[in-house]
C-alpha cells in the first residue's frame, strides 16, 4: 500500500473474535496503528487482547456483516474515529465439514452469507473511500481451500473459491488508482478453527460416506497440532502489506497450503495437455 509517513495506518478487520483475526489485531496495536476490529462480542475482543489494547488505537465494532447498512455505519464509523482508512481485510468465516448431499439449503445461505455477501459489503462500503484517495490495500483471506477443494469440504470450498474470484476481479478494477488487491491462502493453522466451537458439521449424516466421519473425527483430533503458527501468520500478512510492494496477488501461508497448491497446479496443468487436441474443435473453422 502507499504507507502513511506522518501517521499511524488504519486498519479495517473482521472476524476478529479469535484465531488469525484475533492475532492480527494484536500485531497491530502493538506496531501502534489504528484498528478498527469487527466482532460479534466487543467484551470477549477486549478481554482477549488484554494488555496489548492500545489507548484510543482500537475500535471494536460490533456488527452483523451480513446487514449492507449496517457494515456501512461502522466503515462510516472507522473514517469519523480515526480520520483514514488505509487497510481492509476481510477475514471472518467459519469451517463446515460435510458431504455436498448432506449440506442443507440453510447451510449455503448462512456460509455464503458471511463468507461472500459479507465481503461484499464491507467491499462496497470501504472502495470508495480508497478509490477517492487513490491508495490503500484490500486483503481477502481465502484459504488453499480456495484453490482446491478436497472430499466433504465442499462448501467451505465454495464460499472460498467466490472470494478468490472476487478479488482477482477486484485487483484488475482497482489497480489504476493505486490501490492493492492481497489474497491469503493459509494452509491449517494451531487456531480454534478446527474446535467444535468454530467447525459446524451437517445437522443430519449419511451412512454412505463412512470415510468422511472418520475425517471428521481426524479433525477434531488434529486440533492443537495443526502446523501454522498464527503469530507467524499474522506477522507475515502484515509484513506483506507493509513491506513486499511488488508481492504477487496470492501469498500462501504454509508447507501443507504451499503442497496441497503445488499439487493443484500439476493436476490442472495435466488435464490442460491432455485436451489441448480437443479444445479447438468447438470453434468456427477459420476461413
Amino acid at each position: 500500500m502507499t504507507r502513511p509517513t506522518h501517521r499511524p495506518a488504519t486498519w479495517f478487520v473482521t472476524g476478529t473474535s479469535r484465531g488469525l483475526g484475533l492475532e492480527l489485531v494484536s500485531q497491530l496495536l502493538q506496531r501502534g496503528d489504528n484498528v478498527a476490529a469487527t466482532t460479534r462480542s466487543a467484551d470477549r475482543l477486549v478481554s482477549a487482547l488484554g494488555a496489548d489494547v492500545g489507548a484510543g488505537r482500537l475500535l471494536p465494532l460490533e456488527v452483523d456483516l451480513r446487514d449492507e447498512e449496517a457494515v456501512t455505519q461502522v466503515v462510516r464509523r472507522t473514517t469519523d474515529h480515526f480520520g483514514s482508512l488505509d487497510v481492509v481485510v476481510n477475514n471472518a468465516g467459519y469451517g463446515f465439514l460435510a458431504a455436498v448431499e448432506e449440506t442443507s439449503s440453510q447451510d449455503v445461505r448462512d456460509m455464503l452469507d458471511v463468507q461472500v455477501v459479507g465481503a461484499y459489503n464491507v467491499l462496497r462500503a470501504a472502495v470508495p473511500v480508497l478509490r477517492r484517495q487513490k491508495s490503500g490495500h484490500v486483503v481477502n483471506v481465502s484459504s488453499v481451500l480456495g484453490l482446491t477443494a478436497v472430499a466433504g469440504w465442499g462448501l467451505y470450498s465454495a464460499g472460498k473459491f467466490a472470494l478468490e474470484a472476487i478479488s482477482e476481479a477486484l485487483a484488475a478494477e482497482l489497480a489504476d488508482f493505486g490501490i492493492r488487491v492481497t489474497i491469503v491462502e493459509p494452509g491449517y493453522f494451531r487456531t480454534s478453527f478446527l474446535t467444535t466451537d468454530s467447525l459446524r458439521l451437517p445437522e443430519a449424516t449419511s451412512d454412505a460416506y463412512p470415510g468422511l466421519r472418520a475425517m471428521v473425527q481426524d479433525h477434531l483430533e488434529l486440533q492443537g497440532s495443526q502446523l501454522g503458527d498464527p503469530a507467524r501468520g499474522a506477522a507475515r500478512i502484515i509484513e506483506h502489506v507493509v513491506r513486499d510492494e511488488d508481492a504477487p496477488l496470492r501469498v500462501l501461508l504454509g508447507s501443507d497450503a504451499h503442497a496441497y497448491a503445488t499439487a493443484k497446479v500439476a493436476a490442472l496443468q495435466e488435464n490442460l495437455d491432455h485436451t489441448r487436441e480437443t479444445a479447438p474443435l468447438t470453434d468456427f473453422p477459420v476461413g
